[in-house]
């Protein structure tokens, strides 16, 4: 039975990277193509809506997302979500509406095909070794995000928890910060926990249902303080595990009960992250006026 999981693990996950490969590949066409027409903001909408229905039809993992109205009425704004595995992506693809991008680490703009794609949709790649350069461009990620009525998304968490529990690590405050410099409102997105569905871990990968609870935006409109915005965190956090807690975790196909978590009872991490590199990171922006090749 080991061995089967297993094999049945690598297979499907060697199909979620040749997705991710044919994908990107049409998102760099796509993305040319759609800022030579003038529409660049539906760069990242066409690929991640391809990316999710390719995806669900070929591996059988489907998502439902509950107040959907909150994507399309919040922009701009800061959408943030937790944050689980590489499966995060199908999210994406399910979530994003025209207009919507996001942040990525600077080395995947190298990557080929994905890093491709990445530069030509107006991607914000953000290089968190060097912080002396982000003052000088984050002014003009807020105003670009701004004036183009954008949704910028981001995970708080910083790094992806593969969690089995029901409970979010410790926010980082930079997309919070943000949001309060730039007066948009932050939109808490909850992701149902999906290890029963895949954990690479265990070796999980199966068929199944995601469910996805949009809250309502936060205003940032009287968040002036330090200690505003460390409470704003706290206050988002706290909703966001709350929510989760509520959902559970994902519907397996086939089974009626939802799973109990397997780890250990551990003490629930602390609101805010105490090392916040997100503080000072250096956010390169390309937008369609940006050139494809330098």
């Amino acid at each position: 039975m080991g061995l089967l999981k297993s094999l049945k693990f690598y297979t499907k996950s060697l199909v979620f990277g040749l997705l991710i490969i044919l994908c990107a590949s049409y998102g760099v066409v796509a993305s040319i193509i759609l800022r030579l027409v003038g529409k660049p903001q539906y760069s990242q909408y066409t690929v991640a809506r391809a990316f999710y229905y390719s995806f669900s039809s070929i591996l059988g993992i489907k998502i439902k997302i509950n107040n959907e109205k909150y994507l399309k009425e919040s922009k701009p704004g800061m959408f943030i979500s937790n944050h689980q595995s590489a499966l995060d992506i199908l999210v994406l693809g399910k979530v994003f509406h025209p207009g919507f991008t996001v942040t990525a680490k600077k080395v995947l703009k190298y990557f080929p095909f994905l890093g491709w794609f990445m530069i030509a949709s107006g991607t914000f790649f953000i290089d968190r070794s060097r912080g002396e350069k982000a003052r000088k461009v984050l002014d003009q990620a807020l105003k670009s995000v701004k004036k183009s009525k954008a949704g910028l998304f981001m995970f708080p968490e910083g790094t992806r928890s593969a969690t089995t529990n029901l409970e979010m690590l410790s926010f980082k405050k930079g997309a919070f910060h943000l949001a309060q410099q730039a007066k948009i409102p932050i939109i808490p997105i909850v992701v149902s926990n999906y290890s029963n569905i895949f954990h690479s871990a265990s070796r999980t990968f199966n068929t199944g249902e995601i469910i996805i609870d949009v809250l309502p935006p936060v205003s940032t409109t009287d968040i002036e303080t330090k200690e505003e915005v460390d409470q704003l965190v706290i206050d988002v956090r706290t909703s966001m595990v709350e929510q989760l807690k509520k959902l559970g975790y994902s519907k397996i196909n086939g089974e009626k009960k939802k799973p109990e978590s397997v780890s250990p009872k551990i003490k629930s991490p602390e609101p805010i992250a105490d090392s916040d590199k997100d503080d000072d990171v250096e956010v390169e922006i390309v937008d369609e006026q940006s050139p494809l090749v330098k």
